[in-house]
């Protein structure tokens, strides 16, 4: 049984990770499955956007810890460096929007996956949880980088350090999402939600992405430089003249997301 589940509809990319009796958690294979996965939707110049879920109860609680712990197990610095730490980069260098649907219970290196991604859409059901100061370990997975850039030092200090677990709703409230939908709706509304971004200027989406993912190290004037740059290859595609020719002509685009 494979542990990523990929389907395509509407230039749409969904990838399930697939261990629902693991409540999701990674084991080694499951992460070069989930590496290869999104390797190949980036590679796919048919998908405009892709979405990452979890099969049944859970988005993802994290590591499989027997795989770390158990004779002979994986030394953590290498299940970091090889599993997690991968999946990161690709998903920050893919420029394509990428989703993830929170549909569960998402902790420890499964929370920062889902945080690191482009919009994150919850269900109400869902829940986030630095689970690591649990078990006596730091935030992996970016989670250092992304949380409090995302709700603040102050507060991505007190749930790193509590591990407190935060509802949907709240995470939606402070800032660490982006919005969350009733359960009986939430898979309606990822569907739609990420058709609408397939539908959009694809290349101009993931400019955005690269000129975002730099401002993270770039002081005003750098930004304010590579956004010049940036923008005379944004002009160049073929869906700013159709977006031009249609905001003249009165009509809505049709984008080709190149």
């Amino acid at each position: 049984m494979p542990f990523i589940i990929s389907h395509s509809k509407e230039q749409v990319c969904y990838i399930t990770l697939n261990r629902p009796d693991k409540f999701n958690s990674f084991c080694r294979e499951m992460a070069f499955e989930l590496h290869a996965a999104l390797d190949a939707a980036e590679n796919d110049p048919e998908i405009r956007c892709l979405v990452i879920s979890g099969e049944g109860k859970a988005f993802c609680a994290g590591q499989d810890l027997a795989e770390a712990i158990e004779d002979n197990g994986i030394e953590l610095a290498q299940i970091v460096a090889e599993h997690y730490n991968p999946i990161i980069e690709r998903i920050r260098k893919i420029e394509k929007p990428v989703i993830a649907a929170v549909n569960g219970v998402a902790a420890g290196a499964g929370a920062n996956i889902a945080l690191c991604c482009d919009i994150v859409l919850a269900s109400e059901s869902a829940s986030f949880i630095q689970a690591f100061s649990k078990i006596g370990l730091i935030p992996d997975s970016g989670g250092t980088f992304f949380l409090p850039r995302l709700i603040g030092l102050q507060r991505a200090t007190a749930l790193m350090m509590t591990g407190e677990k935060v509802g949907a709703q709240d995470a939606a409230q402070m800032g660490m999402i982006y919005k969350c939908f009733p359960a009986e709706q939430f898979q309606e509304a990822v569907q739609k939600f990420a058709e609408q971004l397939a539908q959009m200027p694809t290349k101009g989406l993931g400019l955005t992405k690269r000129l975002l993912n730099a401002s993270w190290q770039n002081d005003l004037s750098q930004q304010l430089k590579l956004e010049g740059a940036v923008q005379v290859e944004a002009a160049e595609t073929h869906d700013y003249q159709e977006g031009v020719r249609a905001f003249l002509e009165k009509r809505p685009a049709q984008f080709k997301g190149h």
